[in-house]
């Protein structure tokens, strides 16, 4: 990672110093690799990355949570390290979330928290297992059956057929967020284009599969509803409407958390990552507290 200005925090060069543990499980026929930080055996947290993202996307917000619990990041199929598919689906994916959490060294149910796609991906997953977690946080995912990502494909505005750069230096310059994004803490920015690639045969490429873009299956989305407590963090410049805001609500129900964290843009974790990791801890201790 490089900081030519000095700018990058301390705080986050201590929390990328922390060492991650690192495992693999299979499921349903696809290797699913994660990352883990915190003591083993220990109530934990499950954090989700977007589409086309992956788990060292919260290498600086994974350390900050796991003071006292057990935090594990999964790169989702398709996506990071993890295997591929011939189809992915929400569904899958969801068991994917509860499959890691066994796997991984948490004691208990956990609580997952997802972001954008992985949020969707986590609302499915507090249908179809919320007896078996112990709460979904979201972050300015919009619950809808394409994904921002998708939606971007789609367009053509993104994610198109997967290109490979001669040099490394020339695919880090094309790295972009989707949706776009300009506000970073220093030294984020650089440390997630930085783990997105991987070498292949001609050069450098991302680390996700473009077939992602194209799954199939939805039908578990259109009726879900959550069944483990939830909590909705709404960032105030994300890509959540008013109208969308307001028909989530209903389906999250009267108890869900539902908040917004200032200046924040559709990232979170990139510009408000201290925000975040307060709003996850304050939520998840009240929610241990009325345990």
């Amino acid at each position: 990672m490089s900081d030519e200005h000095g700018q990058t925090p301390q705080w986050f060069r201590d929390a990328l110093a922390v060492p991650a543990d690192t495992g693999e499980v299979e499921v349903d026929g696809a290797t699913i690799r994660f990352r883990a930080w915190g003591p083993s055996r220990r109530p934990g947290l499950v954090l989700v990355h977007g589409g086309a993202a992956h788990s060292r996307w919260w290498d600086h917000i994974g350390p900050q949570l796991a003071t006292d619990r057990r935090v594990v990041a999964l790169d989702l199929s398709g996506h990071g390290d993890s295997g591929t598919r011939e189809h992915y689906t929400l569904d899958r994916w969801a068991l994917e979330i509860v499959e890691v959490a066994a796997a991984s060294g948490i004691a208990g149910a956990p609580v997952v928290v997802g972001h954008s796609m992985g949020g969707i991906v986590s609302f499915v997953a507090a249908h179809l297992y919320g007896d078996r977690l112990a709460g979904v946080q979201i972050i300015d995912s919009p619950i809808r059956q394409r994904t921002p990502e998708e939606e971007a494909a789609r367009r053509q505005a993104a994610f198109g057929p997967k290109k490979v750069y001669p040099t490394r230096e020339e695919a880090l310059a094309r790295f972009r967020f989707v949706p776009p994004q300009e506000t970073a803490v220093p030294g984020v920015r650089e440390h997630v284009a930085e783990t997105s690639l991987t070498a292949v045969d001609g050069g450098w490429s991302w680390k996700f599969d473009p077939a992602v873009f194209a799954r199939s299956g939805g039908d578990t989305l259109a009726v879900a509803r959550p069944r483990c407590p939830l909590a909705y963090f709404r960032a105030q410049h994300g890509i959540v409407p008013d109208t969308l805001m307001e028909q989530m609500r209903e389906r999250f129900g009267p108890a869900a958390v539902v908040t917004e964290i200032p200046d924040a843009g559709h990232h979170t974790m990139i510009d408000q990552p201290l925000a975040l990791v307060t709003g996850i801890r304050t939520v998840s201790a009240a929610w241990e507290a009325a345990r």
